[in-house]
């Protein structure tokens, strides 16, 4: 690493707007962001407000924010964003809701500053692949986070069901998420596509006071209420 390069921090923020930032920023958390006043973020209006809610020492105002997100081009836009760190400068990024880099950008501009000998440093905070996996009951040992299902129902089919037979012949947690206002859809195509026995763990508005989190084979699956989820923040696992 260059000791002339600045640093690059992932800052995580709360996976809840209702959860307070102060909850759960750590303090050496804190110290970083009081001390940047340069952020790559995934959304400036979001950013801005949790700092402001974070209580940082320097006025919002003052902190400079460049946005790294689905429209961010490879290449030069990414360079433009580390350039500032090849000059000395450190800066944090901070993605729309827990951790940066994982299911959320981060990882280009990860990638580009490994290649330039820039540090890269992981700070503590929530992540819902992680709290969702830990609550279900499921395997921990070994789990894979798979993204998107397909949107369209017969290629969601199989996919469901290629995940089942790993999950089953391997023993892996297979993991994956939806956009909020497709959930119940996917929800009800699990239930219906998924053996009898078959694990469904299903992990809604994680850290938010109406948090709910449940693990039931989808055949009791079939007999209960689905859980309300629409446009809430789900993870799915089958196990």
């Amino acid at each position: 690493m260059n000791s002339e390069f600045g640093i690059l921090y992932l800052i995580p923020c709360p996976i809840s707007d209702e959860t307070a930032p102060w909850d759960v920023l750590p303090a050496a958390n804190r110290a970083v962001m009081d001390a940047l006043d340069y952020f790559i973020v995934e959304n400036t209006r979001t950013a801005r407000r949790f700092l402001s809610k974070a209580g940082i020492a320097r006025p919002i105002g003052e902190l400079e924010f460049r946005e790294l997100n689905e429209h961010t081009a490879a290449g030069s836009e990414i360079e433009e964003l580390i350039a500032p760190l090849l000059e000395g400068r450190s800066a944090g990024v901070i993605s729309e809701a827990g951790v940066p880099g994982v299911a959320d950008p981060g990882a280009p501009v990860v990638g580009a500053c490994h290649r330039r000998g820039i540090r890269v440093v992981p700070l503590v905070g929530p992540s819902s692949i992680i709290l969702a996996v830990m609550a279900s009951g499921l395997n921990g040992q070994s789990f894979a986070f798979n993204g998107y299902l397909p949107v369209k129902p017969p290629e969601r089919t199989r996919a469901i069901r290629f995940f089942e037979r790993r999950a089953l012949a391997e023993g892996q947690s297979q993991l994956f998420i939806e956009a909020p206002y497709r959930n119940v859809k996917l929800m009800e195509q699990l239930v219906q596509t998924l053996g009898d026995q078959t694990r469904l763990t299903v992990a809604v508005d994680l850290t938010a006071p109406d948090e709910r989190i449940e693990t039931h084979t989808a055949g009791e699956w079939r007999r209960r209420q689905l859980p309300e989820m629409n446009r809430r923040p789900a993870i799915f696992i089958i196990g």
